[in-house]
Parts: C-alpha cells; sequence; structure tokens
C-alpha cells in the first residue's frame, strides 16, 4: 500500500519538477498541493479535537461520579458519545491518514528514481551494483540518491537537480558532518517542530479551558477532589514529557535522513502551523456564529 501511494505521489512530484526544473521547489510546491488535498480532511480532524476537548473535560467528571460502578461508567460514557454525535474512535482515520502519507512520501524521497523518475528497476540494479563493487565510492543507506550523486551528470535518465538555494539535498548530515550546510535544515526542522508543538498545546489548553466554562459545577467539594485530580493526571505528565522528547526524535530522524525528505518535513511543519492557526479562527468564529 504504501509503494502504490508513493507511486501515485510521484507522480505528482515529478509533474511539478518537469516544470520547475528544480528538486527543492519542487517539494516545496508538493507539499502544498499535498496540503490543499488533505485540507478536508484537516478541517474535520480540527473540529474533532475540539469536540474531543469538550467530552474529555465531560468524561472526567463521569469517571469521578461513578468511579466504583464501572458499567454504570460505561454507559454514561457511551451516551455522552452519542449525544456530542461522535465515536471514539473518530480520530483514528486522520491519523491512518497521516502515517501512510508520511511513510509514501519517505519512500518518494528516499527513492527518486523509482518512484519519481520511474527509472526502469534493471538500470538502478546496474547503478547499484556498480556503487557496490566501486572502492572510491562510500557505502550508505540511500543508494538512489548516490546513484543521482554519482552518475547523473553522464545520464540525464537519472540526473536531478538537487542543488537548492546552495544547498544539496541528496546530502545526508551523518556523512557529510564536515559540510555546514548541511545542518540548516534540519536545524529549521527541530525549531519548526518545536513551535508546532507548543501551538498544538497552546490550543488544546484553550479548548480545555473554554470547555470548563461550559460545565456546570453542582458539588463546590467534588470539584476540588477532581481539580486535585487533574493536577496529578498523568496524561498531563505524559505531555510534559512528549514536550521533551518531540524535538529530540525530530532531530534524530532529520539527521539520518537526506536533506530533501528533511526539507519535506520542514515545509510541512511551516504549512502545519499556519493551517491550525487559520483552522482555529476559522472554526471559532463559526462557533460564535451558531
Amino acid at each position: 500500500m504504501i509503494a502504490f501511494f508513493a507511486n501515485i505521489f510521484g507522480y505528482i512530484l515529478n509533474f511539478i519538477y518537469q516544470l520547475v526544473s528544480n528538486y527543492g521547489l519542487a517539494i516545496i510546491i508538493f507539499s502544498i498541493v499535498l496540503k490543499l488535498i488533505m485540507l478536508p480532511l484537516s478541517i474535520k480532524q480540527q473540529k474533532t479535537m475540539k469536540k474531543s476537548s469538550k467530552i474529555q473535560e465531560r468524561m472526567k467528571q463521569l469517571q469521578f461520579k461513578y468511579k466504583n460502578d464501572p458499567e454504570k461508567l460505561n454507559q454514561e460514557v457511551m451516551k455522552l458519545y452519542k449525544e456530542e454525535n461522535m465515536s471514539p474512535f473518530s480520530g483514528c482515520l486522520s491519523s491512518i491518514v497521516q502515517i501512510i502519507i508520511l511513510l509514501s512520501v519517505f519512500y518518494l524521497v528516499s527513492s527518486p528514481l523509482t518512484y519519481m523518475k520511474k527509472v526502469d528497476n534493471s538500470k538502478i540494479t546496474n547503478y547499484k551494483e556498480q556503487i557496490a563493487q566501486s572502492e572510491e565510492i562510500s557505502k550508505g543507506n540511500y543508494p538512489e540518491i548516490q546513484i543521482i550523486q554519482h552518475f547523473g551528470q553522464s545520464d540525464e535518465q537519472v540526473n536531478v537537480n538537487m542543488n537548492f538555494v546552495g544547498l544539496d539535498l541528496s546530502k545526508v548530515l551523518t556523512q557529510s558532518l564536515k559540510d555546514w550546510k548541511v545542518y540548516i535544515i534540519p536545524l529549521l526542522y527541530v525549531i519548526s517542530s518545536v513551535i508546532s508543538l507548543k501551538v498544538t498545546t497552546k490550543t488544546k489548553k484553550r479548548k480545555q479551558n473554554n470547555s470548563k466554562e461550559d460545565i456546570i459545577i453542582e458539588n463546590n467539594e467534588e470539584n476540588k477532589v477532581q481539580e486535585k485530580q487533574e493536577e496529578i493526571d498523568p496524561m498531563e505528565q505524559a505531555n510534559k514529557s512528549m514536550s521533551l522528547f518531540m524535538p529530540i526524535m525530530s532531530l534524530s530522524i532529520a539527521i539520518i535522513a537526506p536533506l530533501g525528505l528533511a526539507l519535506y518535513w520542514l515545509v510541512n511543519n511551516v504549512l502545519m502551523i499556519l493551517e491550525r492557526l487559520i483552522l482555529n479562527k476559522l472554526i471559532e468564529k463559526e462557533e460564535e456564529e451558531e
């Protein structure tokens, strides 16, 4: 399935590349096109996240109220989802789609000759064998990138212009540690990941605070106990740990991948930040009008 979508994305990326003749610019335009195609799903996901925040606050009340009656708790939880016209698995579809896209783009950018330029497999295999037999070429994890680097100038079919604003998008940071330019995109990618995480966390907290204001407080003592529980909520602790883990993971991914892939993730992060900010404003305005 991943290879199937990588192949489809390859047609789109190659079409853009034929127009602009630059791999980096093609990736940026491809990222924008893909984001526009996925916009309806993104809008639905944002609305689902907003509803989920509201439901989570009510579920905490139910969990406290029926902590000694699991059967009644399950009934009330299902009733709550029914009232909000939501499924407990509402967010699964968008998450699955995002994972498929992420892996498909990884396949595409890691093997551009196969999925983008549609080079015959026998030719790719022949070049791989030449690389394996050569003592002058250092071996790497991305053979098709190496083919472009070493045979692109002599064979137009495997030639891809990966020079983008002075950066060679075929390079891998861990294999070019002495070249300071290879650090630029991964560093920007990590910064954008941190900003994206902060925007998501801030948006989530605002939604949770807004939903709390809509909940009628009937018992002061009960809510004091509930607030104390929220202070030590394992989920909140997990979120804090994740905020530290995500930048580290992002850096780990960025330094072992070709810069072309890091560029895609960088552009995708920037677009995601803009998308969330704009959609949040539009959804809030829509709710106010209703």
